[in-house]
């Protein structure tokens, strides 16, 4: 019998055997619109079991490498520099024994962790950023430790031209104008999205796709401007009716009369056989 630790799904060698270990940093301390994230590293490895381990498009298996599962840690939620030294110090330890750290979040802050201890052992460290927003703030309501300001505090360690940021969409004017200056950032368009896709679309489709794409940004947009602040949250989008009738107390049978039907009575119950001994 084996203890109940749910690791991600194919990731069960052991630590001297790994070449990749994985690490959770459930940590959401500085979110700005919902908590939530720091149960995402559990859900990750919950919801991988929903998967193959075997991927058809790169004829790859995971259990084809030794990949080992270290579980989360447990952070200070009171303390973003607290939480980051724990994340760092499990990353350098993993980087110092020859493996590759693997980490699962949490929020985008905790990224900086793992990078302060792989720029210490790849000076010439480049990050590659997916991401809807820029997170190139230098504060964002006065704290610097923030997940709106993570790239900015990686970019000042590992320098100008090493991070390159792909899908951006949103930030402020002072974050696009930093990264003008400072990263490589492609901003989110439907350039080369047919290529993507693989679709192949004449010249005149094409900017038809355009447009349509474009109108369900801006709807998203004006779905995100409503004000839902003093709106009750509803369990489903109608009124519940209630299709039962309503309580009506009447006459219960009369204890006499269903005696009479007892087989065997004791004090005043029906008495039954025993079932069990």
């Amino acid at each position: 019998m084996q203890p109940n630790i749910e690791n991600f799904i194919g990731c069960d060698s052991s630590y001297r055997a790994a070449s990749i270990v994985l690490y959770g940093a459930p940590y959401d301390s500085t979110t700005s619109y919902r908590p939530g994230a720091r149960f995402g590293p559990a859900a990750i490895r919950h919801e991988s079991y929903g998967l193959e381990t075997y991927s058809p498009y790169q004829n790859a298996d995971l259990t084809d490498f030794d990949i080992f599962d270290s579980g989360d840690l447990e952070l200070c939620f009171g303390s973003s520099e607290s939480a980051l030294a724990d994340i760092e110090a499990r990353a350098e330890e993993i980087l110092q024994d020859g493996k590759f750290p693997l980490l699962l979040g949490g929020e985008h802050l905790v990224t900086l962790g793992a990078v302060r201890a792989a720029v210490k052992k790849y000076p010439d460290l480049h990050i590659v950023h997916f991401d809807a927003h820029a997170d190139l703030r230098d504060d964002y309501l006065g704290a610097k430790l923030s997940h709106a300001c993570v790239l900015r505090r990686c970019h000042e360690l590992v320098g100008d031209g090493r991070i390159h940021q792909f899908c951006i969409r949103s930030g402020d004017r002072a974050e696009f104008e930093f990264a003008a200056q400072h990263t490589e950032m492609h901003k989110f368009d439907f350039t080369g999205l047919a290529e993507l896709t693989r679709l192949e679309l004449p010249e005149e489709e094409k900017a038809d796709m355009l447009e349509q794409m474009q109108k369900i940004l801006d709807y998203m947009d004006l779905l995100n401007s409503v004000d839902t602040d003093a709106t009750e949250p509803l369990i489903q989008f109608e009124d519940l009716r209630n299709v039962f009738r309503e309580d009506e107390v009447k006459p219960s049978f009369d204890r006499d009369e269903l005696m009479r039907n007892a087989k065997k009575k004791l004090d005043g119950a029906y008495q039954v056989p025993r079932t069990v001994e």
